[in-house]
């Protein structure tokens, strides 16, 4: 989409169209779409083969297809890409791929492999959900997610612990102290 000279955007807090993970053969592992430019899976995953044929063997982290700016990164046997609009600020979608990156090398105690990546599948979509909302980016500091992120897997073992089981085990606790 070609912008005219002097026109002026209207300010929109909807700055990013889709955040998808693909292998080293441009397989789809995750993929968040926020608006309805691919509509359909197919045409999302045209798209995502479009971007993987022309970003795999490159050193640039930014493209342009489809008149859409697409910043990417890869690791080991991982592609990140994060899609904006062409008149998107590249720094600030650079900013949320980082802020992905990071967060996910944490999670995964740097081991951001595909193989890991799938076995912890539920807390990557927690991850991108925590960064992006509806294509809001509500996080861009990997400190924070990661901190939201330990606090949501603290408060779910609590939880997780009824209160018999509390119980029980403290009865343990004393019983071997005791016995000691």
């Amino acid at each position: 989409m070609e912008i005219p000279s002097g026109l002026i955007l209207e300010p929109s807090l909807y700055t990013i169209k889709a955040i998808f993970i693909l292998d080293s053969f441009g397989q789809r592992l995750l993929a968040k779409y926020y608006d309805n430019t691919f509509s359909s899976t197919k045409e999302q995953k045209s798209f995502e083969r479009n971007v993987f044929n022309k970003t795999h063997k490159t050193e640039s982290e930014i493209a342009f297809l489809e008149g859409l700016t697409i910043v990417y990164k890869s690791s080991i046997d991982l592609f990140f890409y994060v899609v904006g609009s062409s008149h998107e600020n590249e720094l600030m979608l650079m900013s949320v791929l980082s802020c992905l990156f990071e967060s996910l090398s944490h999670m995964l105690r740097k081991n951001v492999e595909k193989r890991i990546l799938i076995e912890n599948m539920d807390g990557v979509f927690l991850v991108v959900d925590e960064i992006v909302d509806g294509g809001v980016i509500m996080e861009s500091d990997s400190q924070q997610v990661i901190q939201k992120l330990n606090f949501r897997v603290d408060d779910s073992s609590l939880a997780e612990h009824s209160v018999t089981q509390v119980l029980q085990s403290a009865k343990e606790q004393i019983k071997w102290s005791l016995l000691k």
